[in-house]
């Protein structure tokens, strides 16, 4: 027997995972993403995608990332997600991290999700991964989708 979600539970999921993750950031690193997001991040942080590019203290709501409302078990961003340069280098994974002050180190209690950075086809998609000190970027899309099964 195979588990399948209601839309109404997918899209309440969706808007879990949107809430979770309010107000967090992503932070954009070179190398190969780690075993598991429990793990220490690795690489270099090329930059801090946050809401158009500002200043960010963990722990609270300014410059945080948002989502719209989740919609047939899917959120999307809302708002300009973008960062600049803070290093030079080629991005090769990301870490969203949530609202709390995370330092990057080994946990198993803060909400974190890794992924795959690459022009297409990856988890995130930048228009040019080779990130230049100071050079800006910017998301242009992301989102969340809860499986069906």
């Amino acid at each position: 027997m195979t588990v399948r979600l209601a839309t109404s539970l997918r899209t309440a999921l969706a808007q879990a995972f949107a809430t979770t993750f309010a107000n967090g950031v992503i932070e954009i690193r070179t190398g190969s993403q780690p075993a598991t997001s429990d793990a220490a991040a690795t690489g270099t942080l090329l930059g801090t995608v946050t809401l158009a590019s500002g200043a960010f203290t963990p722990g609270t709501a300014t410059n945080g990332l948002t989502f719209a409302d989740a919609a047939d078990g899917a959120v999307s961003k809302s708002g300009v997600w973008s960062f600049a340069g803070v290093a030079a280098g080629t991005a090769g994974w990301f870490r969203f991290k949530g609202n709390a002050v995370d330092a990057g180190g080994i946990s198993t209690v803060l909400p974190r999700l890794d992924g795959s950075i690459a022009t297409s086809g990856a988890d995130l998609n930048l228009s040019n991964i080779v990130i230049a000190v100071s050079a800006p970027t910017t998301v242009d899309s992301f989102t969340w989708t809860q499986p069906a099964s």
